[in-house]
């Protein structure tokens, strides 16, 4: 078996050889929606996978696109292989023609998909095209943080149109696997797996190792007959060291465990063989507090909007997603809420093996109506299938701050989709805690996510300090009028996280950016950061806290680093803060 390292491959839990198509394209924006697909003139190169809005891709677009349509060569058949083509994301509505041929439509772009191209490819090879749809006004599809308005203004950012993630190739056997999905349980040191085929097949044999380092801790053959195998394996001797060694928890070491996969035809031919990994981990939360392999997680989180300069929403390289992680290390903190975007998946690869947590997130539509709730309610469970097999991801965030159900106190049907969209999380995962509408009025889920930039740090402390304080803002109405908890629910049991806070600014006053308060120099904001995280610090009742932010973005500069990712204040006595040593 060929090894690939899954911080470098585009989909890290389902790894076989493959082939990058990033780079050059033909490129041609149709702002008036009037080309067709042999119609089209081709104008302009673009580099993918940099969205056309930024300097990277070499086109910078400015104003609305609309529309943006992408051709390259592909190469030929590989033999009596078939040929699958991976668009990371496409952001909004895709549609893809081989060789002339249309072969597939796909709507979400925060989303990945595939599509087996094989038949449409001539020996020498057939062109790609590919076809973006992006209203920049429709304001009821899931869009994150991209701007509706020609120029980016308040919390809003430079629109990403079209291919925005890594496009790839891989050649596979008509008989292959299509997806493994785990689940590991640290309490008995069992793994769980569900091994889906692309096809039936009948007398074949499916044989799976899982190994720690060097050390082979399952090796299990079985026959297969029909398109889903699902076994259990016994991993470790049930020991003390190994229920201490073979878990995957926060921190420095985290357990990984690494898996080999193949499917052996009846005669001994291997048909397929891919990598992949999984932990024995569980998250739950207990007494108020998010538990990971039932012990208590600090949860100092920080909000990790995932932009670069000239780039845009897409990393400049892998190097660029460790170095953020590394920072948000060096800052103190246990983890990101990845906020308004999903992330490359290489970036959950590194924070799996770096131990560190993640929130994963939804963007959101802006206005509420029945189209925005079906588009939510398609494209969520899709992130979902994405994400829940990462160890590293320990909550879902479906919505956040009501963006897309701002009537959910007065319409039943908004209330349905928050309900909705947390019991979908519940269904295709049901590992991990949800926090339903993140920030105010929520709906059930296990996790209370409060948003306060309340600037006076005694103020802060106060409001948090105990439990019967966090009683008071989960039955009540916040000052800014909302209710925490559109049920006035109380707690319940939930771990209560003041997940978006802090949002202090540095900048030069000749600077339009803007930030929820301004600190007048790098000691003033190291001074305001201190006395904040010491007031969350001082309560026995929060289950953490997210500061506000990690890096500038656009005009939003209140990022403890610029967006270059340059320090404003000094790393190791911000870290002493973060930690409340300071």
């Amino acid at each position: 078996m060929e090894h690939t390292d899954p911080t470098e491959h585009p989909r890290p839990l389902l790894r076989r050889p493959w082939t990058s198509l990033d780079g050059e394209w033909e490129f041609a924006a149709d702002p008036d929606l009037a080309g067709t697909v042999g119609g089209i003139a081709f104008d302009r190169t673009i580099r993918v996978p940099y969205a056309p809005e930024t300097p990277a891709s070499g086109v910078h677009w400015t104003g609305p696109l609309n529309r943006a349509w992408y051709r390259r060569r592909l190469p030929g058949r590989a033999g009596d292989r078939r040929t699958v083509l991976h668009l990371g994301a496409v952001d909004r509505v895709c549609d893809v023609w081989v060789g002339g041929a249309h072969v597939a439509s796909h709507e979400g772009g925060y989303t990945p998909f595939g599509i087996d191209v094989t038949d449409h490819l001539a020996d020498d090879g057939a062109d790609l095209v590919v076809r973006a749809d992006d209203d920049p006004l429709d304001l009821e599809a899931p869009r994150g943080k991209q701007d509706w308005r020609d120029e980016p203004h308040e919390i809003w950012y430079p629109r990403t149109t079209g291919i925005w993630r890594t496009a790839w190739l891989e050649q596979v056997a008509a008989r292959h696997i299509a997806d493994v999905q785990w689940r590991g349980d640290p309490r008995t040191l069992r793994v769980d797996v569900r091994v889906e085929l692309a096809v039936p097949v009948s007398g074949a044999r499916l044989h799976l190792r899982l190994r720690t380092g060097e050390r082979l801790l399952a090796d299990d053959v079985v026959r297969v007959d029909g398109a889903v195998v699902e076994r259990t394996l016994q991993v470790g001797d049930g020991g003390f060291d190994d229920r201490h060694r073979l878990l995957w928890r926060p921190g420095p070491d985290p357990a990984l465990l690494d898996a080999e996969l193949a499917l052996v035809a009846e005669d001994g031919e291997v048909l397929d063989e891919v990598e992949s990994y999984t932990a024995l981990r569980s998250v739950e939360v207990g007494d108020g507090r998010l538990l990971v392999d039932g012990r208590p997680v600090p949860l100092r989180l920080v909000l990790d909007q995932g932009y670069w300069p000239g780039t845009g929403a897409t990393p400049p390289d892998v190097a660029a997603l460790r170095r953020d992680l590394e920072l948000t290390r060096a800052l103190g903190f246990t983890g990101a809420r990845k906020h308004q975007k999903t992330e490359d998946p290489r970036y959950l690869a590194l924070a799996d093996r770096m131990g560190l947590v993640v929130w994963a997130e939804m963007p959101s539509a802006y206005r509420p109506g029945p189209t925005a709730s079906a588009r939510l309610l398609r494209e969520w469970p899709e992130v979902v299938a994405a994400h829940r097999g990462h160890p590293s991801v320990v909550a879902w965030v479906p919505l956040n701050e009501s963006w897309g159900v701002q009537e959910a106190e007065v319409d039943h049907r908004q209330r349905g989709l928050i309900r909705a969209l947390a019991a979908a999380a519940d269904a295709l995962d049901g590992t991990r805690p949800v926090s339903a509408n993140d920030g105010w009025e929520t709906l059930g889920g296990g996790v209370l996510g409060i948003h306060d930039y309340e600037q006076d740090p005694a103020v802060l402390g106060e409001r948090y300090a105990t439990a019967a304080d966090l009683e008071r803002v989960a039955t009540g109405r916040r000052p800014d009028g909302y209710l925490a908890d559109l049920d006035r629910a109380g707690v319940a049991g939930r771990a209560v996280v003041l997940s978006e806070f802090g949002g202090v600014a540095l900048r030069d006053p000749a600077d339009e950016g803007w930030g929820y308060a301004d600190a007048t120099s790098p000691e003033d904001l190291l001074a305001r950061y201190r006395e904040q995280w010491a007031a969350v610090h001082g309560s026995s009742a929060l289950a953490g806290a997210c500061w506000t932010q990690l890096t500038d973005t656009y005009q939003e500069v209140n990022g403890l680093l610029t967006m270059g990712r340059v320090p404003k204040a000094d790393l190791e006595e911000l870290r002493r803060a973060t930690l409340g040593e300071a």
